[in-house]
């Protein structure tokens, strides 16, 4: 015998927001696919920018490493703004703030894509990042739109998106860098934000709940401020040096604004968030898994990337061979030069000088005196990973495989959610996590078996992002999604963060050394050389192993975690 579960939901409170029941699927699926493409302009930036830095550094020469602010300020301007900005979708509607958020991003472009001023440049990029808090809204736009049971799975699909940021952006990048200006690239995404925003405006409805408050000043500000502090620390540590006084000075200063933010929110009339409510299990307990499991989305793709980009070893090896054979061959021809010039200027008779360039020694008589082995080349520690990938054969040969399987896997979790519940498909997710993170330390690290565990990762990636937003959603009240979503986000760009520091501190610790022979007539001397953004498999590893650490403790919360066990019901529940 055989039972149904009936997952349509009650009629609730907030049902008057303008959703579409009734409408046409292609009504329905139209105004879907214009906001999870909106959406997907600030990962496809993400995308782009990254690859170009090395085309964009040359503009700004006196910056040095400074210019990985240029990604630096995105994540962590956005991570900011994203909670007020959710907080105002609430207040004054989600589709104006989704419009406000493009015509930010759109103005940054034209900033980014005209200035040579590194200021200027990056005040582009932070108002590039509100478009981060599109996605947040997203939430909000299909909670209070799509038809009830629709919700779920209209949130997996904008998680994961629709292929233009996962697909088109590494094929787009990769092409662009290659042929064009870096300023191509802004230009490229200022035009499909151009279109992107008529779009918006034609076809996606205003969702019609309000949160009838003000905007909480002071609560924005610490929260804000404490946030942009705290992810400073965490993405320029490594360079600034953990323990400094003035580097732990950020650190703390964020720390105590956060410690103050639910102090001074829980005594104002209207508070940015309501405590009570972050503090529930529900709530807190998923924030808590987004934080540790945002460790590996935020490490795979940057370890995977820059693994494979990476030079294969011999041809470090005869870089750093074909180097030393230089400097020894100039040596050996500079000692030659003299040694004729002393002699020659001895046969002289007293008082004659020896005119310039008299004497020429050719450098091929003295290159075949030199001994083929004389210099000796090994790399201490050395590494098995490197295959010299382009992004754009990066894209083809790993990344698009894992897009395209989380898409898929965005678009089934929204499913089994609908039928089951979030917390099942986020303990999957979790599980994969951990044991992709364990294969990726303990396999072979060339780009085969890379591609094939990054396809693996791919189904738990998007079954992660549907889970995710299904639980907030069901967690909390309509008129508090979008600063619940935005505390989501937020979550997850500090995991990202936390993530790729601690793991940066591992590579760094375990560097790719050179050990250079050249035999001397006194002997065999040896020089050691660092090389230079390399790193041994062993920091990899241990990195990958801290990642899996994470990622248990949060399974380990998926676990126990008591909400979304019942069917979704799109937003319902409370």
């Amino acid at each position: 015998m055989s039972t149904s579960v009936d997952t349509t939901a009650p009629p609730s409170a907030d049902d008057n927001t303008g959703r579409l029941d009734g409408a046409s699927k292609f009504r329905i699926f139209s105004v879907l696919a214009v906001i999870v493409l909106f959406t997907e302009v600030a990962p496809m930036q993400y995308v782009m920018v990254s690859a170009a830095l090395r085309q964009i550094a040359p503009t700004f020469p006196t910056h040095g490493a400074n210019i990985n602010w240029a990604i630096i300020i995105f994540g962590v301007v956005g991570a900011a703004t994203s909670p007020v900005i959710g907080k105002l979708s609430d207040i004054v509607g989600k589709k104006r703030m989704f419009l406000v958020c493009g015509v930010l991003f759109m103005i940054g472009c034209a900033i980014c894509a005209i200035t040579s001023n590194w200021m200027l440049f990056l005040l582009g990029r932070g108002l590039q990042a509100t478009a981060i808090a599109t996605a947040v809204i997203s939430y909000g736009l299909i909670r209070d739109l799509m038809p009830r049971k629709l919700v779920p799975i209209g949130l997996g699909i904008a998680s994961t998106g629709l292929g233009v940021s996962a697909l088109a952006g590494p094929l787009i990048g990769g092409f662009i860098v290659d042929h064009y200006s870096w300023r191509s690239i802004f230009w490229f995404l200022f035009a499909f934000t151009v279109v992107m925003i008529p779009l918006v405006i034609a076809i996606v409805p205003e969702s019609k709940l309000r949160t009838p408050q003000r905007l909480d000043l002071v609560g924005a500000i610490l929260l804000g401020a404490g946030l942009v502090f705290t992810l400073i620390y965490l993405d320029n540590g490594q360079d600034w040096g953990w323990s400094k006084p003035s580097t732990l000075a950020w650190l703390i200063g964020g720390l105590v604004l956060l410690a103050l933010f639910p102090i001074v929110e829980m005594r104002v009339k209207n508070p940015i968030m309501d405590m009570k409510l972050l503090f529930t299990p529900r709530v807190s307990v998923l924030l808590f898994i987004a934080l540790l499991a945002s460790l590996m989305i935020g490490y795979q793709s940057y370890a995977t990337g820059y693994m494979t980009q990476s030079p294969p070893a011999a041809e470090v090896v005869d870089q750093v061979k074909t180097a030393t054979w230089d400097q020894v061959k100039a040596g050996a021809l500079q000692q030659a030069q003299a040694g004729a010039e002393a002699q020659a200027k001895a046969a002289l008779p007293p008082g004659v000088e020896l005119p310039p360039g008299a004497v020429k020694v050719p450098p091929e008589a003295v290159y075949s005196q030199l001994p083929p082995n004389m210099v000796d080349v090994k790399l201490d520690p050395g590494y098995t990973y490197g295959n010299g990938f382009s992004l754009l054969k990066y894209a083809t040969h790993l990344a698009v495989a894992q897009s395209i399987i989380a898409m898929l896997f965005g678009f089934l979790g929204g499913l089994w959610i609908r039928r089951r519940g979030g917390r099942q498909p986020l303990v999957f997710a979790l599980v994969i996590f951990v044991g992709a993170a364990i294969a990726y330390a303990t396999t072979s690290h060339g780009w085969g078996m890379q591609a094939l565990i990054s396809a693996v990762f791919g189904i738990a990636f998007g079954l992660y992002y549907a889970a995710t937003p299904n639980l907030m959603v069901e967690a909390v009240p309509a008129e508090q999604q979008g600063i619940s979503a935005g505390m989501l986000g937020v979550m997850q760009s500090m995991g990202a963060g936390i993530g790729l520091a601690v793991a940066t501190a591992f590579l760094n610790a375990n560097p790719v050394k050179a050990e250079v022979t050249v035999l001397t007539p006194k002997g065999p001397n040896t020089v050691t050389q660092d090389i230079p953004m390399l790193f041994a498999d062993k920091g990899y590893e241990i990195s990958f192993y801290f990642i899996a650490g994470a990622a248990i403790i949060a399974l380990i919360g998926a676990v126990i975690m008591k909400a979304g066990r019942t069917p979704a019901t799109g937003g319902t529940a409370y």
